[in-house]
């Protein structure tokens, strides 16, 4: 049912997954990390009513990785040409933690590619002070989604660091997989992710520096907030209720990653968000 494929962009090559059974267009946007992969559960349960792309975004699986070029308008660009590329001049776009932010970036931008828009949790959504980059080595050291960039002395080191983590918390054969084609061998005999430390610097200073939500968006826009995510507080949601103006939000079980860890009824969500707006 899905095919990867790869179109070649202006400056970046990109990789991407393509269920294409359905006519309906539906752009799935992973997070910081991650590939389209991750979208597979997702991919197969909406495949009957949408055209579904899923791409491998630049510095991510299986996408080219340039020395630089990792700000929200390199994306944005990237994205504009893929959906060229389609013939699509509008799509349903689902977004994940970082690519939230970029896409609410770029629905402010261009509101008139987003048929709708699905939000889930997304991740420092608001400009941060210019001292919090002095964090930046604690972060990578600790966030879970950092830890399996490596370089790791051995695939199965690294898989051991894996199980231990959120987004593989049940160890799925879909998470296992995942985690496997997200890594790859190094230099020297060692492990780590495809995932390149350069894409990881420059776009932390860009979601740190730039706010995700400036100005009003009168789209359609679903929030998915999972139980155990990162937007818990009402301080933290202020944003969002302050600048979508179509805004629905619905919890979900589950953590960041709830459509690894509890993908039914995440995909119940997403699919009854959807079909409204068809």
């Amino acid at each position: 049912m899905v095919k990867r494929k790869s179109i070649q962009l202006s400056n970046v090559e990109l990789s991407y997954l393509e269920w294409k059974k359905g006519t309906e267009p539906l752009l799935l946007l992973h997070g910081l990390v991650d590939h389209a992969v991750v979208w597979s559960n997702l991919g197969d349960y909406l495949a009957e009513d949408y055209h579904i792309i899923a791409p491998d975004l630049r510095g991510h699986g299986d996408s080219s990785k340039p020395k630089a070029g990792y700000k929200f308008t390199d994306y944005i660009d990237d994205l504009n040409e893929l959906m060229d590329y389609l013939g699509w001049q509008s799509a349903h776009i689902v977004s994940h933690s970082w690519s939230a932010k970029l896409a609410a970036i770029w629905a402010t931008q261009q509101p008139e590619r987003f048929k709708d828009l699905v939000l889930i949790d997304p991740f420092f959504i608001d400009k941060m002070p210019g001292w919090f980059e002095i964090t930046f080595p604690i972060l990578y050291k600790t966030l879970p989604f950092l830890k399996v960039i490596g370089p790791f002395d051995s695939y199965e080191e690294a898989e051991n660091i894996a199980r231990g983590l959120k987004q593989y918390q049940g160890w799925t054969p879909l998470q296992q997989q995942v985690f496997k084609l997200g890594m790859e061998e190094k230099e020297a005999g060692k492990w780590g992710s495809k995932f390149i430390k350069q894409a990881r610097d420059e776009i932390f200073e860009e979601v740190m520096k730039y706010a995700g939500l400036t100005q009003d968006i009168n789209i359609p826009i679903l929030f998915i907030k999972p139980e155990k995510g990162l937007n818990r507080t009402a301080w933290q949601l202020k944003p969002y209720k302050t600048y979508l103006k179509q805004l629905k939000i619905v919890e979900v079980p589950g953590n960041h990653w709830a459509f690894l860890v509890e993908p039914t009824p995440f995909n119940e969500t997403v699919q009854a968000f959807l079909a409204q707006s068809n």
